[in-house]
Protein backbone atom coordinates (compact mmCIF):
# COMPACT_ATOMS: atom_id res chain seq x y z
CA UNK A 1 0.00 0.00 0.00
CA UNK A 2 1.35 3.43 -1.02
CA UNK A 3 1.27 5.62 1.85
CA UNK A 4 0.13 9.76 1.27
CA UNK A 5 3.64 10.55 3.12
CA UNK A 6 3.36 14.34 1.88
CA UNK A 7 2.58 17.58 3.50
CA UNK A 8 -0.68 18.89 2.41
CA UNK A 9 0.37 22.54 2.13
CA UNK A 10 3.52 23.81 0.24
CA UNK A 11 6.75 24.76 1.85
CA UNK A 12 6.02 28.08 0.82
CA UNK A 13 2.53 28.41 2.19
CA UNK A 14 4.22 27.10 5.69
CA UNK A 15 6.17 29.74 5.29
CA UNK A 16 3.46 32.72 4.55
CA UNK A 17 1.74 30.76 7.63
CA UNK A 18 4.79 31.10 9.78
CA UNK A 19 4.78 35.01 8.95
CA UNK A 20 1.38 35.26 9.47
CA UNK A 21 1.37 33.52 13.28
CA UNK A 22 4.44 36.28 13.82
CA UNK A 23 1.76 38.86 12.60
CA UNK A 24 -0.73 37.46 15.16
CA UNK A 25 1.78 37.20 18.40
CA UNK A 26 2.75 41.00 17.15
CA UNK A 27 -0.65 42.55 17.33
CA UNK A 28 -0.91 41.03 20.52
CA UNK A 29 2.53 42.06 21.75
CA UNK A 30 1.82 45.98 21.07
CA UNK A 31 -1.23 45.83 22.93
CA UNK A 32 0.45 44.08 26.03
CA UNK A 33 -1.73 40.98 26.20
CA UNK A 34 0.04 38.02 27.70
CA UNK A 35 0.86 35.04 25.23
CA UNK A 36 0.40 31.78 27.25
CA UNK A 37 0.12 27.59 27.03
CA UNK A 38 -2.60 25.50 28.31
CA UNK A 39 -3.03 21.78 28.27
CA UNK A 40 -4.75 20.56 24.94
CA UNK A 41 -5.84 17.63 27.97
CA UNK A 42 -8.44 18.46 30.55
CA UNK A 43 -10.78 16.57 32.85
CA UNK A 44 -13.70 18.21 31.44
CA UNK A 45 -14.99 18.21 27.85
CA UNK A 46 -16.91 20.73 26.11
CA UNK A 47 -20.76 20.23 26.78
CA UNK A 48 -21.88 21.97 23.95
CA UNK A 49 -24.54 19.52 22.15
CA UNK A 50 -23.80 20.10 18.95
CA UNK A 51 -19.64 19.68 19.65
CA UNK A 52 -17.88 16.43 19.78
CA UNK A 53 -15.01 15.78 22.01
CA UNK A 54 -12.67 13.00 21.78
CA UNK A 55 -11.47 11.98 25.08
CA UNK A 56 -8.73 9.08 26.11
CA UNK A 57 -7.61 6.54 28.68
CA UNK A 58 -4.34 7.97 30.55
CA UNK A 59 -2.56 6.82 33.53
CA UNK A 60 -2.10 9.54 35.76
CA UNK A 61 -1.20 10.20 40.22
CA UNK A 62 -4.90 9.30 40.03
CA UNK A 63 -4.74 5.89 38.75
CA UNK A 64 -6.52 5.33 35.33
CA UNK A 65 -9.01 8.01 34.28
CA UNK A 66 -10.50 9.82 31.36
CA UNK A 67 -9.03 12.80 29.94
CA UNK A 68 -10.88 14.86 27.16
CA UNK A 69 -8.70 16.90 24.00
CA UNK A 70 -9.87 20.06 24.65
CA UNK A 71 -12.34 21.53 21.60
CA UNK A 72 -10.73 24.95 22.62
CA UNK A 73 -8.53 26.71 25.67
CA UNK A 74 -11.67 28.34 27.02
CA UNK A 75 -11.94 26.81 30.30
CA UNK A 76 -8.03 26.58 31.22
CA UNK A 77 -7.76 29.90 30.17
CA UNK A 78 -10.78 31.46 32.35
CA UNK A 79 -8.74 29.57 35.12
CA UNK A 80 -5.91 32.17 34.41
CA UNK A 81 -7.83 35.23 34.46
CA UNK A 82 -9.63 33.84 37.51
CA UNK A 83 -5.58 33.89 38.87
CA UNK A 84 -5.23 37.16 37.50
CA UNK A 85 -3.17 36.78 34.51
CA UNK A 86 -4.81 39.96 33.15
CA UNK A 87 -5.23 39.83 29.90
CA UNK A 88 -4.23 36.94 27.79
CA UNK A 89 -4.05 35.17 24.55
CA UNK A 90 -3.28 31.56 23.08
CA UNK A 91 -2.44 30.08 19.68
CA UNK A 92 -4.17 26.18 20.64
CA UNK A 93 -4.27 23.41 19.20
CA UNK A 94 -8.02 22.55 19.64
CA UNK A 95 -9.97 18.87 18.56
CA UNK A 96 -13.68 18.54 17.31
CA UNK A 97 -14.59 14.67 16.41
CA UNK A 98 -15.89 14.87 13.32
CA UNK A 99 -15.19 17.58 11.47
CA UNK A 100 -13.25 17.60 8.41
CA UNK A 101 -14.35 19.87 5.48
CA UNK A 102 -12.86 22.63 2.96
CA UNK A 103 -13.36 24.52 6.54
CA UNK A 104 -12.67 22.32 8.98
CA UNK A 105 -10.56 19.66 10.64
CA UNK A 106 -9.75 17.25 13.35
CA UNK A 107 -6.97 19.42 14.64
CA UNK A 108 -6.73 22.90 14.27
CA UNK A 109 -5.47 26.02 15.60
CA UNK A 110 -7.54 28.07 17.54
CA UNK A 111 -6.85 32.09 18.34
CA UNK A 112 -8.72 32.74 21.84
CA UNK A 113 -8.15 36.08 23.46
CA UNK A 114 -9.33 37.48 26.24
CA UNK A 115 -9.94 40.95 27.79
CA UNK A 116 -10.93 41.84 31.24
CA UNK A 117 -13.00 44.75 31.62
CA UNK A 118 -13.92 45.36 28.20
CA UNK A 119 -17.31 45.73 26.42
CA UNK A 120 -18.51 43.60 23.90
CA UNK A 121 -18.25 46.27 21.34
CA UNK A 122 -14.74 46.83 22.47
CA UNK A 123 -13.62 43.36 21.03
CA UNK A 124 -15.53 43.54 18.29
CA UNK A 125 -13.40 46.22 17.40
CA UNK A 126 -10.35 45.31 18.45
CA UNK A 127 -11.24 41.68 16.34
CA UNK A 128 -11.73 43.71 13.53
CA UNK A 129 -8.32 45.05 13.77
CA UNK A 130 -6.90 41.89 14.23
CA UNK A 131 -8.45 40.27 11.12
CA UNK A 132 -7.50 43.60 8.98
CA UNK A 133 -3.76 43.01 10.08
CA UNK A 134 -3.50 39.24 9.26
CA UNK A 135 -5.48 39.70 6.24
CA UNK A 136 -2.73 42.72 5.39
CA UNK A 137 -5.46 44.31 2.83
CA UNK A 138 -8.86 45.85 3.52
CA UNK A 139 -11.63 44.01 3.72
CA UNK A 140 -14.32 46.84 3.30
CA UNK A 141 -16.12 48.21 6.15
CA UNK A 142 -17.32 46.53 9.04
CA UNK A 143 -20.93 46.39 9.24
CA UNK A 144 -22.86 44.64 12.31
CA UNK A 145 -26.55 43.04 11.90
CA UNK A 146 -28.68 41.52 14.42
CA UNK A 147 -29.49 37.71 14.60
CA UNK A 148 -33.21 39.23 14.38
CA UNK A 149 -32.86 41.28 11.23
CA UNK A 150 -31.41 38.75 9.11
CA UNK A 151 -33.85 36.33 9.11
CA UNK A 152 -36.54 38.56 9.14
CA UNK A 153 -34.78 40.35 5.58
CA UNK A 154 -33.87 36.47 4.08
CA UNK A 155 -36.80 34.42 5.71
CA UNK A 156 -39.39 36.26 6.11
CA UNK A 157 -40.26 35.59 9.83
CA UNK A 158 -38.77 36.18 13.30
CA UNK A 159 -37.10 33.65 14.28
CA UNK A 160 -37.83 34.05 18.04
CA UNK A 161 -41.86 33.92 17.27
CA UNK A 162 -42.15 31.74 14.46
CA UNK A 163 -43.88 28.79 15.11
CA UNK A 164 -41.51 25.69 15.33
CA UNK A 165 -44.20 23.68 12.64
CA UNK A 166 -43.41 26.51 10.16
CA UNK A 167 -39.99 27.12 11.15
CA UNK A 168 -39.30 22.91 10.52
CA UNK A 169 -41.51 23.41 7.12
CA UNK A 170 -39.26 26.58 5.51
CA UNK A 171 -36.16 24.45 6.57
CA UNK A 172 -36.61 21.50 5.04
CA UNK A 173 -37.83 23.75 2.33
CA UNK A 174 -34.56 25.74 2.08
CA UNK A 175 -32.01 23.06 2.85
CA UNK A 176 -33.52 19.54 1.90
CA UNK A 177 -32.58 18.22 5.13
CA UNK A 178 -35.39 16.18 6.99
CA UNK A 179 -35.78 18.08 10.21
CA UNK A 180 -39.51 16.10 10.96
CA UNK A 181 -38.46 15.90 14.73
CA UNK A 182 -35.82 18.68 15.01
CA UNK A 183 -36.37 21.26 17.43
CA UNK A 184 -35.83 25.10 17.47
CA UNK A 185 -32.16 25.65 17.66
CA UNK A 186 -31.35 22.77 14.80
CA UNK A 187 -33.83 24.39 12.62
CA UNK A 188 -32.36 27.82 13.21
CA UNK A 189 -28.94 26.66 12.49
CA UNK A 190 -29.66 24.77 9.81
CA UNK A 191 -31.19 27.67 8.28
CA UNK A 192 -28.04 30.11 9.06
CA UNK A 193 -25.43 27.77 7.99
CA UNK A 194 -27.30 27.10 4.24
CA UNK A 195 -29.29 29.92 4.05
CA UNK A 196 -28.20 33.40 5.66
CA UNK A 197 -24.10 32.32 6.26
CA UNK A 198 -22.98 32.14 2.47
CA UNK A 199 -24.19 35.76 1.67
CA UNK A 200 -22.42 37.42 4.88
CA UNK A 201 -19.54 39.71 4.15
CA UNK A 202 -19.05 39.98 0.73
CA UNK A 203 -19.57 43.71 0.64
CA UNK A 204 -16.75 44.13 4.10
CA UNK A 205 -16.52 41.81 7.23
CA UNK A 206 -19.93 41.15 9.20
CA UNK A 207 -20.64 41.19 12.54
CA UNK A 208 -23.85 39.15 13.63
CA UNK A 209 -25.09 40.08 17.38
CA UNK A 210 -27.93 39.08 19.69
CA UNK A 211 -28.07 35.59 19.26
CA UNK A 212 -31.37 33.69 20.70
CA UNK A 213 -30.65 32.79 24.68
CA UNK A 214 -30.80 29.18 24.13
CA UNK A 215 -27.06 29.73 22.00
CA UNK A 216 -25.97 31.74 24.78
CA UNK A 217 -23.03 28.94 25.84
CA UNK A 218 -20.97 30.29 28.31
CA UNK A 219 -21.87 34.09 27.40
CA UNK A 220 -24.06 35.94 29.42
CA UNK A 221 -28.09 36.82 28.39
CA UNK A 222 -29.43 40.52 28.26
CA UNK A 223 -32.89 42.05 27.16
CA UNK A 224 -33.38 42.90 24.00
CA UNK A 225 -34.71 46.73 24.07
CA UNK A 226 -37.01 45.53 20.98
CA UNK A 227 -39.04 43.61 22.93
CA UNK A 228 -37.58 42.25 26.15
CA UNK A 229 -36.78 38.64 25.11
CA UNK A 230 -34.03 37.40 26.60
CA UNK A 231 -30.94 37.00 24.19
CA UNK A 232 -27.03 36.04 24.47
CA UNK A 233 -24.39 38.77 24.74
CA UNK A 234 -22.54 37.10 21.71
CA UNK A 235 -20.96 37.94 18.49
CA UNK A 236 -19.93 36.15 15.45
CA UNK A 237 -17.46 37.71 12.56
CA UNK A 238 -18.03 36.46 9.27
CA UNK A 239 -16.34 37.67 5.93
CA UNK A 240 -16.74 36.20 2.47
CA UNK A 241 -19.45 33.80 3.53
CA UNK A 242 -17.02 32.30 6.15
CA UNK A 243 -17.72 32.18 10.03
CA UNK A 244 -14.09 33.78 11.63
CA UNK A 245 -14.83 34.74 15.19
CA UNK A 246 -17.45 33.62 18.11
CA UNK A 247 -16.89 36.06 20.98
CA UNK A 248 -18.48 36.15 24.26
CA UNK A 249 -19.52 38.87 27.18
CA UNK A 250 -17.91 36.36 29.15
CA UNK A 251 -20.34 34.38 32.07
CA UNK A 252 -18.67 34.88 35.26
CA UNK A 253 -21.46 33.30 37.79
CA UNK A 254 -20.58 29.74 38.61
CA UNK A 255 -23.64 28.87 39.94
CA UNK A 256 -24.91 29.15 36.48
CA UNK A 257 -22.61 28.12 34.53
CA UNK A 258 -22.99 24.84 36.62
CA UNK A 259 -26.54 24.86 36.02
CA UNK A 260 -25.71 25.24 32.16
CA UNK A 261 -22.99 22.25 32.57
CA UNK A 262 -26.09 20.32 33.76
CA UNK A 263 -28.67 21.64 31.15
CA UNK A 264 -26.26 21.00 28.24
CA UNK A 265 -25.36 17.83 29.22
CA UNK A 266 -29.39 16.84 29.18
CA UNK A 267 -29.75 17.83 25.93
CA UNK A 268 -26.84 15.53 24.78
CA UNK A 269 -28.86 12.63 26.10
CA UNK A 270 -31.78 14.06 24.84
CA UNK A 271 -29.88 14.16 20.63
CA UNK A 272 -28.58 10.71 21.74
CA UNK A 273 -24.92 12.03 21.97
CA UNK A 274 -22.31 10.74 25.18
CA UNK A 275 -22.44 12.89 28.36
CA UNK A 276 -19.34 14.79 28.96
CA UNK A 277 -17.36 15.37 32.29
CA UNK A 278 -17.87 18.69 33.87
CA UNK A 279 -14.90 20.77 34.55
CA UNK A 280 -15.20 21.49 38.21
CA UNK A 281 -12.23 23.45 38.12
CA UNK A 282 -13.78 25.86 36.21
CA UNK A 283 -16.91 26.29 37.96
CA UNK A 284 -14.39 26.74 41.15
CA UNK A 285 -12.41 29.05 39.56
CA UNK A 286 -15.44 31.06 39.15
CA UNK A 287 -16.61 30.82 42.45
CA UNK A 288 -13.29 32.01 43.07
CA UNK A 289 -13.59 35.27 41.24
CA UNK A 290 -13.05 35.83 37.33
CA UNK A 291 -13.07 39.13 36.16
CA UNK A 292 -15.99 40.49 34.00
CA UNK A 293 -14.90 40.88 30.41
CA UNK A 294 -15.06 39.54 27.27
CA UNK A 295 -13.37 37.03 25.16
CA UNK A 296 -13.12 35.63 21.50
CA UNK A 297 -12.57 32.53 19.52
CA UNK A 298 -10.90 32.94 16.04
CA UNK A 299 -10.32 30.08 13.71
CA UNK A 300 -6.76 30.50 12.53
CA UNK A 301 -6.41 28.43 10.24
CA UNK A 302 -9.93 29.94 8.31
CA UNK A 303 -8.10 33.58 8.44
CA UNK A 304 -5.36 32.39 7.17
CA UNK A 305 -6.62 30.34 3.90
CA UNK A 306 -8.73 33.42 3.52
CA UNK A 307 -5.78 35.47 3.85
CA UNK A 308 -3.71 33.76 1.12
CA UNK A 309 -6.42 32.98 -1.44
CA UNK A 310 -6.30 28.98 -0.93
CA UNK A 311 -9.70 26.55 -1.24
CA UNK A 312 -9.37 24.31 1.70
CA UNK A 313 -7.76 24.67 5.65
CA UNK A 314 -6.14 21.88 4.56
CA UNK A 315 -3.94 23.69 2.13
CA UNK A 316 -2.62 25.85 5.05
CA UNK A 317 -1.90 23.26 7.23
CA UNK A 318 1.42 20.75 7.38
CA UNK A 319 -0.50 17.54 7.92
CA UNK A 320 -4.16 17.76 7.70
CA UNK A 321 -6.69 15.04 8.28
CA UNK A 322 -6.36 12.07 6.60
CA UNK A 323 -2.69 12.72 6.30
CA UNK A 324 -1.39 13.18 9.68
Amino acid sequence: MEHDWQPSASIATLRERARLLARVRAFFAERDVLEVETPVLGHGGSSDPHLASLSLEASTPGGRERLWLQTSPEFHMKRLLAADSGPIFQLARSFRDGEVGRRHNLEFTMLEWYRPGFTLSALIDETQALIRHVLERDPGPCRQRRYRELFRTQLGFDPFTVSLATLRQTAEHETGMTLDDAERDACLDALMAFVIEPHLGHEGLEVVVDYPASQAALARRHSDPEDGAIVAARFEVYWQGVELANGYDELTDAEEQAARFVEDNRERQRLGHSEVDTDVRLVAALEAGMPAGSGVALGLDRLIQLALGKASVAEVMAFATPRC
